[in-house]
């Protein structure tokens, strides 16, 4: 890793206040999300981190158990955005599939590096890999989370509805990486809502 990269993750970490596991996790999250998972070593992490490798496998038997842990982290953040959807529009099923449109496309909007489990799956590429199956099991929660969503929403056919939704912002994500801001993904929200509303049962 070229020292210019080290120390743009250094200045762009900010871990302060925090123990050495939270500040080795986040650090890593980060380092992963912008650079890859396989472009960062455990070396690097530390440094970023403020720590030392005896530390980090004091903490993580391995990189592959801190992988695990940074995934496991993101699910929780996941988790509560979908609380969040829950408590700003309470009772409103439709309100809070629309607000997952628009949040959707903040995140296409702003970061232009993709899902970290999507990510995740692309660079671990081998099927005995531990990580593998906590993206596999994400991604059908998320997918099963839509649908009840859809389906409290009253649409018709809400697991078609779940599975294009999430398809599309799948596709979003991917083609805000390789066709930039003002591809396809630009019109993200548009077409959620016309998958949504063309699922939406007559009075």
């Amino acid at each position: 890793m070229s020292q210019k990269i080290l120390e743009q993750s250094e200045e762009s970490v900010c871990c302060t206040g925090q123990r050495p596991r939270e500040r080795i996790v986040v650090t890593a999250r980060d380092l992963f999300h912008r650079h890859g998972i396989n472009t960062i070593g455990v070396d690097t992490i530390a440094k970023v981190a403020g720590t030392n490798k005896m530390t980090l496998y004091r903490h993580f038997g391995s990189k592959d158990d801190l992988i695990v842990e940074c995934l496991r982290a993101a699910e929780i953040d996941n988790q509560t955005r979908w609380a969040q959807l829950e408590a700003e529009y309470p009772g409103d099923a439709r309100a809070q599939l629309l607000a997952w449109v628009g949040k959707c496309a903040d995140y296409i909007e702003t970061d232009n590096r993709g899902c970290e489990f999507a990510n995740a799956a692309v660079e671990l590429s081998g099927e005995d890999h531990p990580a593998r199956r906590l993206v596999e099991e994400f991604k059908k929660r998320h997918r099963d989370r839509l649908a009840l969503l859809c389906r409290q929403a009253g649409l018709d056919q809400p697991d078609l509805v779940a599975d294009t939704l999430h398809l599309l912002l799948e596709g979003a994500r991917v083609s805000r990486q390789s066709a930039g801001p003002e591809g396809p993904s630009a019109r993200f929200v548009r077409m959620a809502e016309g998958v949504i509303a063309s699922f939406g049962k007559s009075a």
